[in-house]
């Protein structure tokens, strides 16, 4: 079942956020969304997750399926370690340890929170978001701190996320939109509106410096 979005409207202290949205989602693949910071991009993903609720319209398809969330902040807990944290979602501590593992972070099973880089801790939420059996994945600025080659191993996960569940993607880095998004909505707004555009229009609108030269 595929989640609608009809009419939604969200305001906060008199401002409106979202304006009577309409939004058809599928039921599994990557769905990247960029837009300048502010323009309701989070307020959504909240929506979607069920953490706020639209103050007129509905959405429909999601209340039924189990979501797992990245916030922009890491929300770790800080009583547990990096292990336990990914155990809290998980049958046991050997498939948290192999989700440690998918994202090299074995070495650190036994860090709390306060003792990991961001990068680390950054990995630690993904991987506890990856490792819940959800069927909506939402991710806000989820490889904030990851170098390089780290990306490309969150990237293989998301992929493999994408195939069997709904994945959303809100970040303003290019590289990632081009590498994982099977469809593309640019954001604008207050209030929120969402433009579908094919990888050659967005990649046409970048700076020439960052344009790809293969899409």
């Amino acid at each position: 079942m595929s989640i609608q979005v009809r009419q939604a409207v969200k305001s906060f202290a008199g401002k409106t956020v979202i304006a009577d949205l309409e939004l058809n989602l599928p039921e599994r693949g990557i769905i990247a969304i960029s837009g300048p910071s502010g323009c309701g991009k989070t307020t959504l993903l909240k929506l979607l997750a069920g953490l706020l609720t639209p103050d007129s319209g509905s959405i429909e398809g999601e209340r039924s399926r189990p979501v797992s969330m990245v916030f922009q902040e890491d929300r770790l807990l800080p009583w547990l370690s990096a292990l336990e944290n990914i155990a809290l979602v998980t049958s046991s501590h050997a498939s948290a340890a192999s989700w440690l593992k998918r994202l090299k972070l074995s070495e650190f099973a036994d860090y709390y929170p306060e003792t990991l880089s961001g990068g680390m801790k950054r990995r630690v939420a993904l991987a506890r978001a990856l490792a819940f059996k959800s069927c909506i994945l939402l991710l806000d600025e989820p490889f904030q701190g990851l170098d390089a080659d780290l990306k490309q191993q969150a990237y293989e996960l998301i992929r493999e996320a994408g195939r069997s569940r709904l994945v959303i993607l809100v970040t303003h880095d290019a590289a990632d939109i081009l590498q994982l998004a099977d469809s593309i909505l640019l954001a604008s707004g207050p209030p929120l509106k969402l433009e579908p555009v094919t990888r050659e229009q967005y990649a046409a609108g970048l700076p020439p410096e960052t344009r790809p030269a293969v899409l």
